[in-house]
């Protein structure tokens, strides 16, 4: 049985105040387990890149409570932050966020060098997932010389050099052609299985959310269905089928569960 890695409970962010005051999360709940592939969806302003971004620690929630293996990230100061920051959480960007003027390798050994991780042991597992990630021809190009799936895969391998407990991804394949983001979503799920790094990933694509294990639609700040594939039986194409009949719910506002 899978254990709990990650507890959002009641999270609320409210953003300005008074009659300027906008609600982004409204006391959303939910689990996510060790190991697993959990897709966030939602329409543009129902609160998911806010939410992920709490997750981040990057946006402080207005009440309500983020736990990680137990551990109440959302009262993180000072050093207890910056170990959380550089050792257990990864975050990969829809428009990559790698630094102009360093190459391929200097970009995914940064957050090493800033949290100062073994060398030898950060070496290894930069041949590892260069090797995975198919960037070993990259490593020493500048993110112009770069294609757009070459500059996502050197940002998944940052995001993932310092073996975090969970990586969360915005939008990954936002910035992707349909064949660059189907060979991501491969590689992440491959991620996923062959390391066990659990995933947090924000859509709107529904080819994208297929790769997931399970999937929480997001309505208003607040949770509106899920949706879990049956793995043994269920083929990925007769999920995306599903994904798409709850989205069609979404948009005409109906509350019903499928």
């Amino acid at each position: 049985m899978q254990n709990k890695l990650l507890e959002v409970k009641l999270l609320k962010k409210i953003y300005g105040k008074n009659e300027g005051a906008t609600t982004a999360l409204n006391g959303i709940s939910f689990q996510v387990l060790d190991g697993e592939f959990l897709g966030i969806m939602g329409s543009s302003g129902s609160g998911k890149t806010t939410l992920l971004n709490c997750i981040a620690t990057m946006v402080t929630p207005t009440e309500g409570h983020i736990l990680l293996k137990r551990e109440d990230i959302s009262n993180l100061k000072g050093s207890r932050l910056a170990r959380f920051r550089g050792n257990q959480v990864g975050y990969l960007f829809q428009d990559f966020e790698l630094l102009d003027h360093m190459t391929g390798e200097e970009n995914i050994l940064l957050p090493a060098e800033i949290h100062k991780l073994n060398q030898k042991e950060v070496g290894k597992r930069l041949k590892d997932l260069a090797d995975y990630l198919e960037i070993e021809d990259v490593l020493q190009k500048f993110p112009s010389q770069m294609s757009g799936g070459q500059k996502q895969r050197v940002a998944a391998a940052r995001a993932l050099i310092v073996k975090p407990e969970i990586l969360l991804a915005d939008e990954p394949t936002g910035a992707l052609d349909s064949k660059n983001s189907k060979r991501l979503m491969e590689m992440l799920r491959g991620i996923r299985d062959n390391y066990g790094t659990t995933i947090m990933m924000v859509t709107h694509d529904p080819n994208a959310a297929s790769f997931c294990s399970r999937i929480l639609f997001i309505q208003d700040g607040m949770l509106f269905h899920e949706l879990r594939r049956q793995l043994s039986e269920e083929s990925q194409n007769d999920f995306y089928r599903r994904i798409l009949e709850v989205m069609a719910q979404l948009g005409g506002g109906s509350a019903n569960v499928l």
